[in-house]
């Protein structure tokens, strides 16, 4: 066992991202057993879980004329719009049935707002709106911060330049991660969470 200040985030394996789900990860499931054997090695887990009612701003099927992975204007900026997906109460939104869900310590519901995405477990897309995950953290005692699930270039690379932006030491284990690489943006993460100090293991 890891001391106190580890905490392992285990980020969106939802039906939805695995094979057969509407958002489809390719090798989405993979990285499971991996993660149900790293859970006994943390103090704390946390579990994020993508909630988002249907007809959401970020999904395409709300956006006439526009289909999924093209991008929208949003009042907070660009944004990917997405096969309907993880839609609260669905089968699709539930964690994916081989993932040990037991252990967690805290599950974060996040994209639950009708007009704003969620990609990070700290922040809403706007950047600002808190989840509340770094106040519990913080009232934990965590300091170090391990991040494995899906998707690499879009939800764990968010969650992990975040956590480092709030002073967290962030490692993301790769191996036990799986990317959609829409365009080049697997690539474009990797870079993106170097940058910010974000350790790849």
């Amino acid at each position: 066992m890891r001391d106190a200040t580890q905490a392992l985030i285990v980020i969106d394996i939802q039906n939805d991202f695995c094979p057969g789900g509407t958002l489809a990860v390719s090798d989405g499931d993979a990285i499971i057993p991996g993660v149900n054997a790293l859970l006994a090695d943390f103090p704390v887990r946390v579990f994020t879980q993508d909630w988002h009612p249907a007809g959401h701003s970020s999904f395409a099927s709300s956006h006439d004329g526009l289909d999924p992975f093209q991008e929208a204007e949003m009042p907070y900026g660009p944004q990917v719009l997405w096969p309907d997906h993880c839609v609260q109460g669905s089968r699709g939104a539930a964690f994916h049935d081989d993932l040990q869900t037991d252990s967690a310590d805290l599950m974060i519901r996040k994209g639950f707002r009708p007009h704003i995405d969620s990609y990070s477990a700290f922040f809403e897309n706007d950047r600002t709106t808190p989840t509340g995950l770094e106040g519990y953290l913080r009232n934990r005692g965590v300091a170090a911060l391990t991040l494995v699930g899906l998707a690499t270039d879009f939800c764990v690379a968010y969650s992990a330049i975040d956590g480092a932006r709030l002073g967290f030491d962030v490692i993301v284990r790769t191996d036990l991660c799986r990317a959609i690489d829409l365009g080049g943006s697997l690539a474009a993460a990797r870079a993106d969470m170097g940058a910010a100090g974000v350790v790849l293991v």
